[in-house]
């Protein structure tokens, strides 16, 4: 009995990663206080869904989630990940992290074009803590997703009273 109720909690970041999937634009700005721990919450999902999920840093250039060594070649700049993400005609969740101003124009134009991205497939651009001037840029193109949108307060004691 412990075990079916093992498996019925959910994972760390399984709701987030719902709500990116779900979120009605190809491009979402997704703001964390633990970027880093979502991210890890994120791989975790990866490797036990199989699903594609990629993650590009201006270091490290884009990277498979689920398979750690897994790099996409001629992807470390911006644009050439944005034209790479933009020309899969597979599933993927692309979560791109560190973007700094400012964009180039041909970078711009590509994030504009891949928020407006066919429905035909499911593909998701999500900006992880992008510049607010980013942000207001792109306005209604980009969903707007927080780790902490509809997360229950955890109430905790505190010196014999309940917090939030």
């Amino acid at each position: 009995m412990t075990i079916a109720m093992a498996s019925a909690v959910p994972q760390p970041g399984a709701e987030i990663f719902e709500r990116i999937l779900t979120a009605p634009s190809g491009l979402v700005v997704l703001q964390s206080k633990d970027a880093e721990a979502l991210i890890e919450q994120v791989r975790v999902l990866a490797r036990h869904s199989g699903q594609a999920v990629y993650l590009w840093q201006p270091d490290t250039g884009l990277g498979s989630l689920r398979e750690a060594h897994a790099r996409v070649p001629d992807c470390e700049r911006l644009g050439n990940a944005l034209r790479y993400m933009q020309q899969s005609m597979h599933f993927g969740v692309y979560f791109v992290r560190g973007v700094e101003l400012p964009l180039s124009a041909v970078d711009a134009a590509l994030l504009r074009q891949l928020a407006r991205a066919p429905k035909g497939h499911l593909r998701r651009v999500v900006l992880v803590d992008a510049p607010p001037a980013l942000a207001a840029h792109l306005g209604d193109l980009a969903a707007q997703v927080s780790t902490e949108d509809g997360k229950p307060r955890q109430l905790r004691l505190r010196d014999g009273r309940w917090l939030a």
